[in-house]
């Protein structure tokens, strides 16, 4: 399926690894014109070189920490004109609630709500001016089945989630699309990370650690970068259109609840 978009502006944040990279390298073989972001210059050289070499497009790279202010502002003066922007960020580690002073709850709203809604708030005027706009928010499975020690994540999620579906009913009119990714358990440096910390925490192998991390999920397997990737890539398509106000799951089949 041609999703119609080759030649659109696309920024992907936190896209130097992870599921911000599948993003990217799914956007620029539609032929978007990519823009990527990161914190590391040379992880993100990188990734830009590993998309040429696939795609034949060279992406626009972005050094910056977006749960900044100037981060955000280097970001925006190197596109001006954003058709398609994924939002994304690194969330805070699994933690304690004692633990959880008032720090580490302005420090995960900053990175996990507040970022991707002051960039929204950036981009979403032009997209109205222009007749064309897609947003996707790629948060969290937890979004919808909230675990207390990935609550700092799962609070800043929300209310992002919150703020999307209201502002999706308003811009609707205008062709431009926001819908939400919740991801579960897709195989990913943050995957392994966690597997670690269960390993470690549990006192397993890592094989036993990943056979529990995988207990909960329906397919009984992990997802792929490349599988988020694809939904992504169609949210943000022509065809998808009709499509917003949404919260995707991509887990396997886990979630247990009906909507």
């Amino acid at each position: 399926m041609d999703l119609a978009i080759s030649g659109r502006v696309a920024v992907v944040c936190a896209s130097s690894r992870g599921l911000g990279k599948a993003c990217a390298f799914a956007l620029a073989q539609e032929g978007c014109e990519v823009l990527i972001n990161g914190r590391d210059e040379a992880t993100l050289a990188a990734t830009a070189e590993e998309i040429f070499q696939a795609c034949g497009h060279l992406p626009r790279t972005v050094v910056a920490d977006l749960s900044t202010v100037s981060g955000r502002a280097t970001l925006l003066a190197h596109c001006p004109v954003i058709d398609i922007l994924v939002t994304n960020n690194g969330g805070p580690e699994p933690g304690r609630l004692e633990d959880w002073d008032h720090a580490a709850w302005i420090s995960a709203l900053e990175a996990n709500m507040l970022s991707a809604i002051f960039l929204i708030q950036a981009v979403v005027g032009g997209m109205r001016e222009r007749g064309f706009g897609r947003i996707v928010n790629i948060t969290s499975a937890m979004v919808k089945s909230p675990r207390l020690p990935l609550g700092l994540s799962t609070a800043a999620r929300a209310g992002l989630t919150a703020f999307s579906k209201a502002l999706s009913v308003e811009v609707a009119r205008d062709n431009v699309t926001i819908n939400n990714l919740l991801p579960e358990r897709i195989e990913t440096d943050r995957l392994r990370y966690m597997t670690g910390a269960l390993a470690k925490h549990r006192q397993l192998t890592l094989e036993q650690a990943r056979i529990e991390m995988l207990k909960p999920i329906a397919a009984r397997r992990f997802g792929q970068p490349e599988e988020f990737a694809a939904a992504c890539a169609f949210l943000c398509s022509a065809q998808a259109g009709y499509i917003t106000g949404q919260n995707l799951q991509v887990d396997g089949g886990s979630y247990s609840g009906l909507i």
